[in-house]
Parts: C-alpha cells; sequence; structure tokens
C-alpha cells in the first residue's frame, strides 16, 4: 500500500511541475476592492489547490472528531445496558436461589419399595 501512495504522491508532483513550467504568465488577484496582487498563474493555482486541501483536512479532521464523540456516547450507553443487565441476572440468580429453597425436598429413591409394588 505505501508503494500505491508513492506512486501516487509522485505522479501528482510531476504533474504539479510540468504545470508550473508551461504556466508562468503573471495574473492579476482582485483580493477585494482596490487590492490587487500580481503573481505567475502557476503559482495562484497552486496556492488556491494548497488552501483546498488545507480545507479538506480540516473538515476531515472535523468529521472524525464528531464521530468519536458519537462513538464515545454509544459506548457509554452500552456500558450502562451491560451493567443492568448483569445485575438483573445478579437479581435472578438469588430469585433462582430463594425459589429453589421453597421446594420441597425429594425423597431418595429406593428400588425395593418399587419392586415392591410391582409385584403385587
Amino acid at each position: 500500500m505505501r508503494q500505491i501512495n508513492f506512486v501516487i504522491i509522485f505522479v501528482i508532483c510531476l504533474a504539479l511541475v510540468l504545470f508550473g513550467i508551461e504556466n508562468t504568465e503573471p495574473a492579476a488577484i482582485h483580493i477585494i476592492e482596490g487590492v490587487q496582487l500580481q503573481a505567475p498563474l502557476c503559482v495562484e493555482l497552486l496556492m488556491a489547490m494548497g488552501i483546498g486541501a488545507v480545507l479538506a483536512w480540516v473538515f476531515s479532521v472535523w468529521t472524525q472528531l464528531q464521530k468519536m464523540m458519537e462513538s464515545g456516547k454509544e459506548i457509554r450507553q452500552r456500558d450502562v445496558r451491560i451493567e443492568e443487565l448483569e445485575q438483573n441476572i445478579q437479581r435472578y440468580k438469588v430469585e433462582l436461589e430463594e425459589q429453589q429453597h421453597l421446594l420441597p425436598a425429594s425423597k431418595p429413591i429406593d428400588d425395593s419399595v418399587d419392586a415392591e409394588v410391582f409385584a403385587q
């Protein structure tokens, strides 16, 4: 995967160099009324691409931060639900033990008694 990333970055950089070599004519940038900058076209476009890349990166970081916050909220909800279920299990275990104590004790089965009943 690193080799693919390297090839992509290399191709983009090569394209930017070739673009810069071909577009050296000066162009005017009107920032606000009365303010004008003069720079080569390649510099202006590279600056615009750089600003766009930085804005895309900031948006990506912001989106990841929102996802992390949402996932943290979901994890807390899951932890609360797990705690509730564990408490339910403990409560059910106690109820089951109490019910087992309330059941009458069964008598041990004696094979000789069964034999006499069948004989009669």
